[in-house]
């Protein structure tokens, strides 16, 4: 898989990337939309490493990808197509996390239009989400501006969860 936007590299995660992936979870403000909201030690942050390249060996389409500034080869977060199971059915969910030292750059917007072409246009997705926390305007702010819009209030795990929706036409 090799994919680009303007600003930003597409890459798989190698294990020398721990130390990056590490430091976002290991941040309360960083992980309070994600997941559980709660931090990870370095045990549950290397299995999170793990999940996310387990990914990679079924399709390297999806997963989480590292998202490397071309500027100068820094790592400002991640983004990729999930594979999620969302009340029985398969879905593919846009996902994106942006470390806190780069929001309000428009990472996250410009990674989650990237992966929205490329899941329309080249591998023929016609629906993707987007699973935010109601509280998570600036995430919200990032799927309405990729064209998602909210289809439902859903339960997920025990959290209340926006489903946001791209229907290609």
């Amino acid at each position: 898989m090799k994919l680009t936007s303007q600003r930003l590299i597409f890459r798989f995660y190698e294990p020398e990337d721990f130390d990056f992936l590490y430091s976002m979870l290991n941040d309360s403000e960083m992980v309070k939309y994600i997941g559980n909201g709660k931090t990870r030690n370095t045990e549950e942050a290397l299995a999170f490493l793990e999940w996310i390249q387990s990914h990679y060996e079924q399709n390297e389409e999806f997963g989480l990808k590292l998202l490397i500034r071309k500027e100068d080869g820094i790592p400002v977060g991640h983004a990729g197509i999930i594979p999620q199971q969302i009340s029985g059915k398969a879905e593919l969910e846009i996902g994106y996390w942006i470390a806190k030292e780069f929001w309000g750059n428009g990472y996250a917007t410009e990674a989650a239009s990237a992966l929205l072409n490329r899941a329309v246009n080249l591998l023929g997705i016609n629906r993707l989400i987007s699973l935010i926390q109601p509280d998570n305007t600036r995430s919200r702010r990032v799927a309405i501006k990729n064209g998602m819009q909210l289809e439902k209030e859903i339960m997920l795990k025990g959290k209340a969860v926006s489903l946001y929706t791209y229907i290609s036409k």
